[in-house]
């Protein structure tokens, strides 16, 4: 084993999102500028019922029967996606070192898919009704857990939980990991389904979700003027990061490299960003201290971009305060919805392809800027653009703050 290593590669995608499964349909329906929000039957009743879902998501075939069943949507779905990127960075799990593999995956929540019932059952005296795999299927560090499990990989294993930072935050923890020498290649991201009962009634109290019910597909609305809030959704998207020597020494060709990870704290208020978003901008520039890159480098920012009041605002403030001229930005919200703990992960993911095809996709649903928000947001269409390295950042509850800067091969 060699010393530590400063940029890390990443080697492989695996995405699942309300845009397709899999990273090149994710990628080739952002393109679009379509929003993938709907009416979602199984809200329906509450005061917001929309969201963004995955399509087709049919576990027991997708992922199997054999495990299958005992899967909470968000494990399957984390499950499934790094099942793709290890697919796609050309990795056998039978033939690596399994104990010089880590996971790490980002959740915001333990899973309420299934709560309803069980709570239900206690509810009504009958305790001994409850699922024995209630816990197990829930838990936040079960998405880690089934992946080790399925591929066999047995070095640090553990749920980062940071709120709607979370899949971000796994990314820089993953990252830390290899630049410590304690993994070889780490399998890190976010998973999360948010699109359940319990999730949709307490963020309407909130008021933190679009009430735009006649017109679903328009509702999250990213910087724009109109905004009124974001969309529930939910997705997964796992990379395979590497030790650079590693991924040299079996002949894999990295997509991109992780060079840089930022994270603060606002310390302001439990779920209020700071309105001049002084934490946000502490984690941007220490990403980039920690890149070695100036704010002149930075070609593109994937940004948080919720299409709240207050959360795109403090961003906006931000940026203006961390690039004297922000470079092109566009917010994946419009078209996803918030993911929670995976939208760091899935964005990061999409920033990692931006890199590669040249090309930032559009921000769906922003038509009138905000003229407190002086911004280059992409929109409309696709903007092909040579881009050398770009930056994706996360913000959550708690006043967490995360940013990565990768950079083009």
């Amino acid at each position: 084993m060699s010393g530590p290593c400063r940029e890390v590669a990443v080697t492989g995608l695996g995405v699942v999102s309300p845009a397709g499964i899999g990273a090149r349909a994710t990628w080739d329906e952002l393109l679009t500028g379509r929003s993938t929000a709907a009416r979602d039957p199984e809200l329906a009743g509450l005061p917001v019922d929309l969201s963004c879902r995955v399509p087709d998501f049919d576990t027991a075939r997708l992922v199997g029967r054999k495990s299958g069943w005992r899967l909470d949507r968000f494990v399957a779905m984390a499950l499934l996606a790094a099942r793709h990127a290890v697919a796609d960075a050309g990795l056998v799990p039978g033939e690596w070192d399994a104990a010089r593999v880590g996971v790490v995956i980002g959740t915001g929540t333990a899973s309420m898919e299934r709560y309803v019932g069980e709570f239900a059952k206690l509810a009504a005296g009958r305790p001994l009704d409850i699922s024995p795999l209630a816990v197990t299927r829930s838990v936040p560090n079960m998405a880690a857990a089934e992946i080790a499990l399925d591929l066999t990989a047995r070095g640090p294993n553990f749920a980062v939980s940071t709120a709607c930072a979370s899949g971000s935050s796994a990314l820089g923890v993953a990252r830390d990991l290899l630049r410590a020498g304690s993994c070889d290649l780490v399998l890190a991201g976010g998973a999360e389904s948010a699109r359940h009962p319990i999730p949709a009634a307490c963020f309407h109290r909130m008021g933190a979700l679009s009430a735009r019910l006649a017109d679903p597909a328009g509702a999250c609305r990213p910087f724009d003027a109109a905004r009124d809030g974001f969309v529930l959704s939910e997705g997964a998207a796992v990379l395979v990061l590497e030790r650079p020597e590693y991924a040299r020494a079996r002949g894999a060709r990295p997509r991109a490299h992780l060079a840089g990870y930022g994270a603060t704290c606002d310390a302001y208020h439990y779920a209020a960003p700071d309105p001049d978003g002084r934490g946000a901008a502490a984690a941007l520039t220490a990403a980039l201290a920690d890149a070695g890159l100036t704010p002149g480098d930075i070609d593109h920012v994937n940004a948080h971009g919720t299409g709240t009041r207050l959360n795109d605002l403090a961003e906006a403030r931000a940026l203006r305060t961390v690039f004297p001229a922000p470079p092109a930005v566009t917010s994946l919200k419009g078209a996803l919805g918030h993911a929670i703990g995976a939208a760091g992960a899935i964005e990061a993911a999409v920033t990692v392809m931006s890199l590669q095809e040249s090309c930032i996709p559009p921000t769906a649903n922003h038509e009138d800027r905000d003229l407190d928000i002086d911004l280059d947001i992409v929109t409309k269409a696709p903007r092909r653009t040579p881009l050398s390295a770009a930056a994706s950042t996360s913000f959550g509850f708690g006043g967490q703050n995360a940013a990565l800067v990768f950079r083009a091969v």
